[in-house]
């Protein structure tokens, strides 16, 4: 891709960062995003704040995860990357610390298949089922086998006590996806004490009919 390109993904990253900022899905220096390009992968640089990002600054890799440029990539590229790499189709990768998704994390008696039930069409629609992956402690390593085990088969995980991550076809898709599974875990929340009519396996199986998942 030529530089101009570069420059318009560089200044995407920032904008969406700072979208995200200032509604509160990335409190300080929280959460971290990618573009895979043919030039490599732009990550957000370690310890910054999405809401302030210079995109100058931010860090370019090669496809194999080499430092190129910009300031060192967040310490959870190696996400990134695992995703990019279960995932061909994926060009972008998103995670937060989102304050309603994290606290569903931190939830016992999950499905480990699928931690937020289907409460409505939109779910389905953008993230379909999430998995949840055991806790691990941030940067660790081993959270990548574990999450390897999922990504081939699911653009969307949940990782116990930490928050989502979500890969998708381009940044607006993969940040419209987040978004939704940060508001359907608001919901889950708010009625988790009440009796809810999920959809149905039926409804389910429509939706997925009508509106499969690009990502």
């Amino acid at each position: 891709m030529s530089h101009v390109t570069e420059s318009r993904l560089r200044e995407q990253m920032a904008l969406h960062g700072q979208s995200l900022h200032q509604r509160g899905l990335v409190p300080g220096s929280s959460g971290n995003i990618s573009l895979r390009f043919k030039g490599g992968i732009l990550v957000t640089p370690t310890n910054s704040c999405l809401g302030r990002l210079d995109p100058a600054r931010i860090a370019l890799l090669d496809h194999n995860g080499k430092h190129l440029s910009g300031e060192p990539a967040s310490k959870e590229a190696f996400l990134h990357l695992l995703m990019y790499q279960k995932r061909s189709t994926a060009k972008a990768v998103v995670h937060l610390h989102s304050t309603h998704a994290v606290a569903v994390s931190c939830c016992s008696g999950l499905d480990p298949h699928n931690a937020i039930p289907a409460m409505t069409p939109y779910y389905v629609m953008k993230i379909g089922l999430l998995p949840l992956v055991p806790y691990f402690m941030p940067g660790d390593q081993a959270l990548a086998k574990a999450v390897a085990e999922v990504a081939a088969t699911r653009h969307a995980v949940l990782l116990a006590n930490h928050g989502p991550v979500v890969a998708g076809k381009d940044l607006d898709n993969a940040v419209y996806a987040i978004e939704e599974l940060e508001e359907s875990a608001k919901l889950f929340l708010l009625l988790r004490n009440t009796a809810v009519n999920a959809l149905s396996v039926e409804q389910i199986a429509a939706l997925n009919e009508s509106f499969p998942i690009e990502n």
